[in-house]
This record gives C-alpha cells, structure tokens and sequence, in this order.
C-alpha cells in the first residue's frame, strides 16, 4: 500500500497548537505528516520547526504555506475568526480545518462551506467535543428515555492558565506590529458582520464568551439532536459583571432560558476564576429517564467524558456510568479530517453547522442585549 499520509501545514502556533493539536499530529504520524509551520513570530515558528526537523518549513507569512505545492491540508489555528484564511486556503485548492471561532456570522460561515463544496474540498471546523465516541452512545440513549422535556447546560469556567500548567508554552516577543494589526483588523471586519454595531460589553461577549466557549455547548446539542437549533427567549448575565460601555474586564455568568425542539433549553455558564477545575455537564431529561454528559477541561491530554443514564423498564429501575476509551475529541476529530480526506468520509463539524451555531448565538446575544438595555 502507498503512503496515505496527508500533508499538513500548520498556521498559528500559539496555546491550542502547542497544548493539542502538535502532540496530536505525533499520535497520528502515520495519517499526518508536517510539514510547514506558520506563526506571527519567526522566533516561535522557527523554534517548532527546528524541534520537528529539518523537513518542516517555517513561515511567518500564511500565503506561503498555500503556495507551498508539498502541503495537501492546512490547520487554521489563529485566534479570531478563520473565514478569510479558509477562503485563502481553499482558492489554493487546500482542505482545511478551522479552530472555533470559524465565523462570527451565519451568512460568512455557508460562503465558506458554498466555495468548499464547489472545489470538492474538505472543510472541518474543530469542534472536538462532537467527535468524543461517547457522543454516539448518547443519542442512542437519548432515543430510549421517552420524549425530550428539558435539556440542561452547565459550564464551570476556571481561569485558563491553571487548566493548561503542564503545558510546555513556547513565547518568543518578536511580531510585527503591522502584521499584528493586520490580523486584529481581519478578524475585527467578520465580527461587525456578525454582530453589527452593538455596543459593549455585548460585542466583546458575543466574540469571547459565546463564540469562544458556549459555541461548543450549541455543536454538542447539535450531534445530539439532529442538528436542531436551540432558540433563547431569556438571558442575564450576572449582577454587577458587566459595565455598559465597557468591554468586559473578565467573563460574567450567564443564564438563559429557551427551547431545543419540544424540550425546554436551561443553559448556564459561570466564570469561576478560582474554581479547583473546569467542569461541563449536558443533561438530557426525558419522559421515561435522563442522559448525562460530563466533560473535563480541554486541555488534559488523556480526558474523557463520561456518559451516566438512568431510566426504568417497568419495575426495574437502571442507571449506569459509561466512558470511551482513551483517545480524545482531538484525536478522533483528525481521524475523521484523514478520512474524509482520503476515503471521502463524511465531515460531522461542517462550516454549514457552524453557520446553524453562529445564528443561533446572535439569538442569544439579542436577548441578553434585550435584558441588559
């Protein structure tokens, strides 16, 4: 059999890159092959090349990975929304996979999977807690407790640097400015196309906290139940957490109220800066039981969620705990980027779907905004 292996580029080699996805890529190695590696500081791009070796170019200039003819698929990896860059990537006829946020709107986020579709090019936006196998097993579960009646979110959000410490984070203090602007502008350009001009803190909410964190709560419902959209007819954030005027000095906790289908929609977030550790929990409660999800923080290497479900079969009433095995979201989410690639596997985390979260998020922002003044 011949090398199957796809040829990556990687652009952005900041937090998630250095945390996940380049130890992923050596799990992988015999799917994925780097080689080149791009970031703002040619100090940092240089240094991760040098450590993968002498085979893996370094850039600083993300045009230059789409030119480079020994690439077949590149990960967008950069803060801020990744449309512009997927645009880019695709017109050079690359696949791509794309980080969250993918885009701040709906109509930014089709155009994409429009141009992906019409190069026949594989398009994954990197919504990992979708691709844990345990995810499956809970829609079976869900099909066997009755009628949906409410489905309830629950983030507990620690301050990020303790969630990664055992991260060995490379930083180098030598980006161009210019460049730097450049990229905070592009990004800037698709969040007003998302959001408008709505004043603070509900733009900086809407970019940071809905499309940096909950977005992943809305792709899990989404595997969960065929894609529904939920609808929020209330939200609040928490008294005294926010300034009208002023963007947020820290996350604040949110509450929302709304509908998944026939269910009843009850989402939490809460910034919890001193919280011992990250936890999430989508619960399912059905006429005739209930399907938990647990999720740990994202960043551990060897995390899995685990599934607990309860429900009664005439007198006997059941509950049991189940997890999957030990590889993560991470890993199995570029199983399936390889397959899709090579065998033409369907893509579960499409920029189609990311354009159903993005809708759905400007719900939630509208009403927060409609409570909030």
């Amino acid at each position: 059999m011949g090398d199957t292996r796809v040829r990556v580029g990687v652009i952005g080699l900041g937090l998630i890159a250095q945390a996940v996805h380049l130890h992923t890529l050596r799990v992988l190695r015999d799917r994925f092959e780097l080689v080149h590696v791009c970031d703002l500081s040619p100090g940092l791009a240089g240094q991760v090349a040098a450590e993968w070796g002498e085979h893996v170019r370094h850039s600083t200039d993300a045009e230059a990975v789409f030119a480079d003819d020994r690439v077949d698929a590149v990960l967008l990896l950069t803060p801020d929304a990744h449309t512009d860059l997927a645009h880019r990537a695709l017109a050079r006829g690359k696949h791509v996979f794309a980080e969250k946020p993918f885009s701040f709107s709906a109509e930014g986020a089709e155009q994409a999977q429009r141009d992906a579709d019409a190069r026949s090019l594989v398009l994954q936006v990197g919504y990992m807690k979708m691709y844990d196998p345990i995810v499956r097993r809970a829609r079976e579960e869900i099909a066997a407790i009755g009628t949906p009646r409410l489905v309830r979110v629950t983030v507990l959000h620690p301050a990020d640097d303790p969630q990664f410490g055992h991260v060995r984070l490379l930083r180098h203090n030598d980006v161009d400015p210019a460049a730097l602007d450049a990229a905070r502008a592009a990004g800037l350009a698709d969040l007003d196309a998302g959001i408008g001009d709505v004043a603070e803190p509900w733009r900086s909410l809407y970019s940071d906290v809905l499309h940096g964190s909950v977005v992943h709560e809305l792709s899990v419902l989404r595997a969960l139940f065929d894609e529904a959209r939920p609808h929020f007819d209330h939200a609040q954030v928490g008294a005294g957490t926010v300034t009208p005027g002023a963007p947020l000095s820290e996350p604040p906790q949110l509450q929302a109220l709304g509908r998944l289908g026939t269910a009843q929609l009850a989402l939490s977030w809460n910034w919890l800066p001193d919280h011992p550790d990250y936890g999430e929990e989508i619960a399912v409660f059905g006429s005739a039981g209930s399907v938990r999800l647990d999720y740990p923080g994202p960043y551990l290497l060897d995390h899995r969620a685990t599934l607990t479900v309860e429900r009664a079969d005439g007198a006997e009433r059941m509950s049991a705990a189940l997890r999957s095995d030990h590889r993560t979201g991470f890993v199995h989410e570029l199983i399936e980027l390889h397959a899709a690639i090579t065998e033409g596997a369907p893509v579960r985390s499409t920029a189609a779907g990311a354009a159903r979260d993005s809708t759905a998020l400007r719900d939630l922002a509208d009403a927060l905004v409609r409570s909030g003044g």
